[in-house]
Order: C-alpha cells, then structure tokens, then sequence
C-alpha cells in the first residue's frame, strides 16, 4: 500500500488543469475552463474544468470527477494506479508500506526488468532505423510490407542484428545484469557464452497498459525451417503471457470510445490495422483466450469482435477460450477473412473502408457459429448431434449473469430450432449444466475457504473495485437533502454566531432527527461531524481525494457547477452581483427549513391517511389535534421561509 505521506504529497502537487489538460484541449471561459468531452463523440464542447473547486463535469455525457477520477476513467487504471501516474507525473517518489523480504526482492527484479527492457527497446529501434544493416535488411522488409516509417516508430518495432553477440556487448557495457539478461529472453547461453536470443529479427515490444515494455516477439526475416517463426519473451515477474494482449496500450482509449474491441491473432495484423486507421483492435498471440485477457478487454467494452483467417485452423482457433468470455458477460462476433487472407493482407489488399464495411457486413454470432460448424461436422451421425446438443447446452450455461437472463433465453429459443428439438427439454438440460456449476463452485469454496486465524477474527475481505453502476446517484425526492449537504461543506466553517460556526447550526437542527433518506448523503454528513468532532476543518478537497471513491463521487455531484455568473454583469454593466458567499446564511435557514418541511408534509400524508381507517372517537380526536399541530408547523415554517402556497 501506498504510505499517506506520499499520498498527501501527491493531493498537494496535483493541478487539475495541468492533468486533464495532458489528454483535452481546454479553453479558459470565465473562472472554468472548456474543451471537448474525451469520454464521448461531441462537436461543441460541454466538458468543464473548475480549477477553484478541483473538479470536472461534462454537461454531455454526465461524466464528473476529480483529477485522480479522470485518471482512472480515462485510462482505466485502479486508484493506486493512477496515484502512481501522478507521482511519476511530478517526480514524487512512492513510499509504500512495509512488506516481507520476499515480495521486496520481487519488486527490485520487476523494476530491474522493466528498465532493462526500456533500454532494450531504445537499442533495437535505434539499429533499426539508424544502423547499415538495420536499414538495409530490417527496415527494408518492413517497407517491402507496407509498413510506415510513423507506424514503425509508434510501435517501437526495432531490428536485432545477425552478429552473434551485439546486443549482449552493448548492455553488458552499460553494467546491465547477466542474469536478468537470461531472465527477460534478450540473451541466451551457448556453450557457456552470452549470445543475443533474437538475431536478426524484426523486434516487437510487448507495452503493458501504462505503456511499459514488459516484454518482446522477434519475428523471423530469412527463411530457415529449423528456427521458429517468432520467439518470444519467456514468462518472468512482468511478462505472464496469460494476462497481456499485444496492442492494448495503443487501442484501449479507441476501444473504450468505440465500445468495441477487435480480436486478431498476430502482431502485424495489429500495426497494419493501425496504420489504416482501424485502431480498436489487439492480438491474442494466436493462442485461446484467458480469462484474464477476457477481463482485460471488458475494462474497455463489452462488445468483442473476433477477425481470424477463414481457413479450418483459424475457425479452430477463433472458438477456443470463448466459452470463458460468455461467462465474463461479453458479447461476442466472429468475422473471418475469405480466400487465404489475413486481417494484415487483407486491409492492404481492399482498403480501410472496405475491411470496415466487410466486418460489419460478416458479423456472426459466436454461439450460432459454433452450433452451425459443430452440426455440418457430425452430418447424420445420431451420437455426434447428441454430443453437440450437449456442447452447445453447457456453453449456454456459462451466460450466468442475471442481466443477461432475456439473451440466455433467445439462444436457447434459436438453437433449439437449429438443432429441431424441443425447446423445454433443451431448457432443461441448459438448468442442469448451471445447477452442476453451482454445486462445482460451492463445493471448491468451501475447500478453499482459508480457517480463521488464531485471533479467533475473520480474515479481512479482498478490496473490490467500484462500478459504475455504484457511483450513479439518486434524484427521486432528494433535492433538499442534496441542498442541506452542499450548504455544509461549502459554508460549515463560516461563522454562525459568537461562538458558532455553520457546522454548529446545522448539526443541532439536525440532531435527532430523521430526515435524510439517501444514505451516502447522510454517510458525507457523518463523516464530515466525525472529522469535525475531532477538532480538523473538513473542506470539499477532503471528500474530493477520500479514498472511498463512493463518498467522493456524492460531494463532486453535489458540487457541480451547471451555469457561472457572467463578469460582465460586474464589470462591464456595472450591475451589482451578490455571491453565495455573501448570502450564505439565508441559504443555510432556506435548506434546512424546505428539508424540515418535507418531513412535516410525510407525516401529514401519513396521518391523513390513518384519518381515513376505522378508529375510536379518541382515536379520532387525537388524529384531528395532530392534523392540526402539523399545519400549524407548517404555517410557522412557510411564515419563515418567506413562502406562500396558494390552496
């Protein structure tokens, strides 16, 4: 965990406009600044910046947040990811709380790799372009198919040269380590010497998403039957190859924007889509899809398009692992490429507008897919149809997610016509691979549920990360409430009267009363008396950068700013404009007396509609004598208010 003194040191540091400004173009408009929202398709922009109150809020879209906020949305990083993007932002170093021995040495080799690859990258990319053989042989078959010299450097692609030992030779001089040299695949031993692994080849770095290289594929220029087609960096402590897909570092803003990511197997597929503006793609590496892949892409989308060759092998491998994806909640198609084609030749072949409109135009739904392949390969054979009712039926089973209960449904409609048999029992057998499932997964949990410690205490539950659906917000009859809230971390340490501030006031008129119904509002004002109570100022800025993302998003809701005084009025027409800063004690009066008289007109309903049931003459007179005490607060309340309601 990240220590709270460099926590602390980043919320000091951070300048929102500076942050937001690295990823929009904003235009200073009053006291706010303007530019066009990067979280949806806009041509007039409504995206807005406060820098006085350190918050963002497009008037499009809905999107708000504050800096650390923007960081995660935007580039779809975790909340200590994007404190570590913004250490790194303005060179303030992340203490991290103690950890064993063990995991340290671990972080030291990641960190060693990482820039050992850095240094890699640079190497191999400066031969490239740069060097004899490099040019006349790497970035001559580079050119030779199509690829861009723009193209080649967004990528990083470089060149290793055919000398036995070159790259080993320049690194070991830069004092880099052997054995790391070993462990991050760029150097092999033979015969007890340090050779380069990659010899001429072309040299793909590997980018996880904050654009680190973690690892490399070498691909193979000179035909050789011997030597594989690519090498690639073995698995260390930052290369797992069941958790990467090459391209996403590039892709991932465009798949977010596009809410659609495309699927192809190799490294060239990728750049040359790229290179034709077809940007929302990445690549598997040509092996089945992980369920860590599969969750990779749904941070970006929940629409995934597969494009594979459309000959038997690349059927085969477009099916493999997708099962995986149904369970993750993805929408899958598949498109493959006619007539011995690949995503690479065929783009270069047609044309960016063409490949577009043939993906579009091929889309096919993987599970239908699949039944078709599956039923034209068991023909007539009674035992083979039998085997893929079943297949079909178990895939069905993994789209387990209650939201997607109505498309569960509509498969087994459509694939029980396919099949022509009878949609209850086809049901039926679909319930009874889900209830295995179940009884599967419990029986694991409970193995592998971890016995309480010798405290006798649970042990603490793993952090999830916050959805979307979780920050989205209220609105039903909250406005009095939202306006109480506002009142407090805007005004609460303004003074009240001798002795008083705001705060004050407002915890006493509240005290005992229930009048809050949305509980992240009343949790703001919980923990805002906590803080309080405890002799420390709360400001916005405190709820802004709480680590409870949950209480942040509420009060930067609460604070948006929908419209903002012109200066003209003040300077230009000479008109005099009174701020709520100057009006804030009214303010203060008018919200909590509209929320005391919402609770005064529930209870009025309330007693009304006992008025209407059978009661005794008791009963009855004490309802009346309550009707009446209830108006007469409301009258005293509206007499306050300066409002009047015409009957």
């Amino acid at each position: 965990m990240i220590t709270q003194a460099t926590i602390q040191q980043i919320l000091n540091r951070i300048d929102i406009i500076d942050v937001v400004g690295s990823f929009v173009k904003l235009k200073k408009r009053g006291t706010n600044y303007l530019g066009l929202c990067p979280f949806h398709n806009e041509k007039s922009p409504s995206f807005t910046v406060s820098p006085n109150k350190e918050i963002y809020k497009c008037f499009g879209c809905g999107k708000s947040g504050n800096t650390i906020s923007f960081i995660m949305e935007h580039e779809k990083y975790s909340y200590v990811e994007a404190l570590k993007w913004l250490a790194n932002r303005y060179n303030i170093e992340v203490e991290e709380t103690e950890v064993s021995a063990e995991v340290r040495a671990q972080q030291q080799v990641a960190d060693s790799l990482y820039i050992l690859n850095s240094f890699a990258q640079q190497y191999f990319s400066k031969v490239l372009l740069e060097d004899e053989e490099g040019q006349a042989v790497g970035l001559s078959y580079l050119k030779e198919r199509g690829f861009t010299e723009s193209i080649i450097r967004k990528f990083q692609i470089g060149y290793c040269k055919e000398s036995r030992n070159a790259f080993v030779t320049e690194a070991l001089g830069k004092q880099y380590n052997r054995e790391l040299l070993v462990k991050s695949g760029l150097a092999a031993v033979r015969n007890e010497e340090l050779v380069d692994n990659y010899r001429g080849r072309i040299i793909f770095p590997v980018h996880n998403t904050t654009g680190k290289v973690i690892g490399f594929g070498a691909r193979i220029i000179k035909k050789n039957d011997k030597a594989p087609k690519y090498i690639n960096t073995p698995e260390n402590e930052i290369y797992i190859k069941s958790r990467i897909l090459y391209g996403m570092y590039f892709a991932r803003q465009v798949i977010d924007k596009f809410d659609e990511c495309l699927l192809v197997e190799g490294y060239t597929d990728v750049t040359s889509l790229h290179q034709a503006g077809i940007e929302n793609v990445v690549a598997s590496g040509g092996t089945s899809l992980t369920t860590d892949q599969i969750r990779l892409v749904r941070k970006y989308t929940n629409n995934l398009t597969i494009i594979y060759d459309g000959d038997a092998a690349g059927v085969k491998a477009a099916l493999r692992g997708l099962d995986m994806a149904l369970e993750e909640g993805l929408n899958v198609k598949l498109v493959l490429i006619p007539d011995k084609e690949d995503p690479d030749s065929y783009v270069n072949k047609v044309g960016t507008d063409a490949f577009r409109q043939f993906v579009a135009d091929n889309k096919k739904d993987f599970i239908l897919f699949q039944l078709e392949v599956a039923l034209k390969d068991a023909g007539s054979d009674s035992q083979k149809k039998a085997a893929v009712v079943n297949q079909i039926a178990e895939t069905l089973s993994r789209i387990n997610k209650t939201e997607d209960f109505t498309r569960q449904q509509d498969y087994i409609r459509q694939c029980a016509e396919l099949l022509k048999i009878e949609e209850t029992g086809f049901t039926n057998l679909v319930n009874k691979f889900i209830r295995e499932r179940v009884n599967k997964m419990e029986s694991k949990s409970q193995q592998d549920m971890p016995p309480f410690p010798d405290d006798g205490m649970p042990p603490p539950m793993e952090s999830v990360e916050i959805t979307d659906e979780g920050f989205q917000l209220l609105l039903k009859d909250e406005l009095q409430e939202r306006a109480v809230v506002r009142a407090l971390i805007e005004f609460g340490l303004k003074p009240w009267d001798e002795g008083h501030k705001v705060a004050d006031h407002i915890f006493d008129e509240l005290a005992e009363e229930d009048l809050f119904d949305n509980k992240e509002l009343l949790e703001v004002v919980n923990t805002y008396k906590l803080w309080y109570d405890a002799g420390l100022e709360p400001t916005a800025r405190n709820f802004f950068y709480h680590e409870n993302q949950t209480l942040s998003t509420v009060v930067v809701s609460l604070l948006e700013f929908p419209y903002e005084l012109s200066l003209k009025w003040k300077d230009k027409f000479q008109l005099p404009v009174v701020s709520r800063e100057e009006t804030f004690r009214e303010e203060v009066i008018s919200t909590l007396g509209y929320l005391k008289l919402r609770k005064i007109k529930r209870m009025m309903e309330e007693n009304q509609r006992d008025l209407g049931l059978q009661h005794s003459p008791e009963e009855q007179i004490t309802l009346l004598q309550t009707h009446q005490a209830l108006k007469q607060m409301e009258r005293e309340l509206l007499k306050n208010l300066g409002t009047v309601i015409v009957r």
